[in-house]
């Protein structure tokens, strides 16, 4: 699927591009292109130098959690629920641990601590693959619900709302709660029903009633606060939780009486391997996706769908954020800088603004995570994780367009 899908980007792109050079008369289309290559391939290389630090940083600290057996009491916490939906993992694996704090941290919005963990579980969950290349059940299960994970904290959206003169940054906070909840249940029950998970019982239904009441006590929390408090308390409790993570491995370590610094090390050897793995995945897929950008077939796209709303008399004014809808998907960078550019465009109270931030937070990239997550481990066949969350995808994002038209 993959391969069919990176193939599918450059010869959509040379189609394009002969377009424009044959019949629009727009020579020009081929330097971009070109330009976009190399451009892309250093934009692939330094994230993954920049990723470098935050790997070892992470996976350090996630060793001592293994080490000191925290991660085994995360786990057992969850384990009813994980012995139902993974069943193929053994209810004594590391992997359980790591999963669940990369779902804490997805979930608090967290991203440079949930990437790390997210890696370090895909590789424990390879050491029971018995296929080197192909996803198993449960890799393509984690992948799909990283994919689409909640985010309660939006605090990187927040932030760009705010600096760019928004009167109520955290406005967008309830729509991007709602639209990603739903990403996350259709992402879900897709690979659930693919996989053939017998997840209609009553454990399964007691997690999903505890989570869904947790996400409705931190919404009324925050609905509760003034508007002007709402964006100052996101920061401050993102970054309480975040360092009360690393002082908990800590703590624990200590109490364990392990060698805190020499496991440290252990683990941050581990995360510069990783990033290494990560580039050549990371760069094939980056400059897939600059060679489609660059060739105007996302332009079109997107004046395509225009026209076919406005055609069926549907309101055409959320338009002007597809853009951001349709790089989501495919690269966080790229949607980021049309949100950014949306809000410049029509102002970060405009109606386009909202919805274009709603849809920011409201879906992973999914691309990205794919290639990351799995490029970590040589996995090269993906099985039913790119098509599901391609559907929670799609799902958060018309869930992002309605909710934007209720609360805006």
């Amino acid at each position: 699927m993959l391969n069919f899908i990176w193939v599918g980007f450059f010869v959509v792109a040379f189609i394009f591009a002969c377009v424009q050079s044959l019949y629009m008369g727009q020579d020009g289309v081929w330097s971009d292109i070109v330009n976009a290559t190399f451009s892309s391939s250093k934009s692939a290389f330094d994230i993954c130098l920049n990723l470098t630090g935050i790997l070892c940083l992470w996976l350090g600290f996630l060793k001592i959690a293994e080490k000191s057996g925290l991660a085994d009491m995360l786990a057992k916490l969850l384990r009813p629920l994980f012995k139902r939906i993974l069943p193929e993992v053994p209810s004594d694996s590391p992997a359980l641990g790591s999963i669940i704090m990369n779902m804490a941290a997805n979930i608090l919005g967290l991203d440079n601590a949930a990437t790390p963990i997210g890696i370090k579980a895909m590789e424990q969950l390879q050491e029971l693959n018995k296929e080197s290349q192909v996803a198993s059940k449960a890799q393509q299960l984690f992948m799909v619900i990283n994919a689409s994970a909640v985010t309660i904290i939006p605090i990187t959206i927040l932030m760009y709302r705010f600096e760019l003169g928004s009167s109520n940054p955290a406005a967008v906070f309830i729509p991007i709660l709602l639209a990603t909840s739903v990403s996350t249940l259709v992402g879900f029950l897709s690979i659930a029903m693919v996989q053939k998970l017998k997840i209609f019982n009553s454990v399964v239904f007691a997690y999903l009633l505890i989570a869904i009441a947790f996400i409705a006590s931190i919404a009324c929390y925050f609905i509760s606060l003034a508007p002007e408090q709402r964006m100052i308390i996101a920061t401050e409790s993102s970054n309480f939780i975040l360092f009360s993570f690393i002082v908990l491995f800590i703590g624990f370590g200590v109490y364990k009486k392990i060698n805190l610094y020499d496991c440290f090390i252990d683990g941050a050897k581990e995360g510069f391997q990783v990033a290494i793995k990560i580039i050549p995945y990371l760069v094939a897929m980056l400059v897939a996706i600059a060679v489609l950008r660059s060739s105007g077939a996302l332009d079109l796209l997107v004046d395509g769908i225009s026209k076919l709303f406005s055609s069926l008399g549907i309101n055409t004014d959320f338009v002007p954020a597809l853009p951001t809808a349709i790089l989501k998907p495919l690269s966080g960078s790229g949607a980021r800088a049309m949100m950014i550019e949306t809000l410049q465009n029509y102002g970060a109270d405009s109606f386009q603004g909202f919805v274009s931030s709603v849809i920011q937070g409201s879906t992973e990239t999914t691309f990205y995570v794919l290639s990351v997550y799995f490029g970590a481990i040589g996995i090269t066949r993906v099985g039913a994780a790119l098509p599901c969350a391609l559907l929670a995808d799609v799902a958060g994002i018309i869930a992002a367009i309605y909710f934007s038209y209720i609360f805006f």
